[in-house]
């Protein structure tokens, strides 16, 4: 092996035990599956088909994963710079937009929780860009662009669609 393939040592035997982990997993996974009845429903998938796929593309991962140790594992690589390492803070931002509209699309709507998620996934990514985004201003307007984003979306899904989705008034809009 040349230099710029050779293999980090101490990164093997954790991807060895994330390649063995993942097909753990798919075997339980596969195990569980075999217990769902596979009568067929809609376009004749049964309820078993999905933890069959996902057990499958575990399994195929954890193989890869594995023969790649067995071929010389990760192989080394330039250590990004800049604006391409990523930014824990703005990871945190988005994570915190995601769980919260999880959380309050219930309680506060739709609308309003998926422009929350909106205004702080915005504020992660202009904060990874080194840009500012925490006035009282800039937020507004984010909320509002939230609200014109998921406003024709929550039209379209009730009304268009005819699924229901949790809105603040008892008529659902909103």
């Amino acid at each position: 092996m040349n230099n710029d393939s050779s293999p980090t040592p101490n990164h093997r035997p954790g991807q060895l035990a994330m390649g063995i982990g993942a097909l753990i997993v798919a075997v339980v996974l596969a195990w569980g599956a075999m217990d769902i009845p596979s009568d067929a429903g809609y376009a004749g998938v049964g309820p078993n088909f999905l933890p069959w796929v996902i057990s499958a593309a575990l399994g195929l991962c954890g193989v890869m994963l594995i023969r790649e140790v067995l071929t010389g594992g990760y192989r080394q690589m330039e250590e990004p710079s800049g604006a391409a390492r990523g930014d824990w803070r703005a990871l945190a931002w988005v994570s915190a937009g995601v769980l919260l509209n999880a959380a309050l699309i219930t309680t506060i709507g739709f609308i309003l929780s998926c422009s929350l998620c909106f205004v702080l996934a915005v504020r992660g990514l202009r904060a990874s860009e080194g840009k500012p985004g925490g006035d009282l201003r800039q937020t507004v307007k984010d909320a509002v662009t939230g609200m014109l984003i998921a406003a024709p979306v929550y039209w379209l899904f009730t009304k268009l669609l005819a699924v229901n989705l949790p809105g603040i008034t008892a008529s659902g809009w909103i």
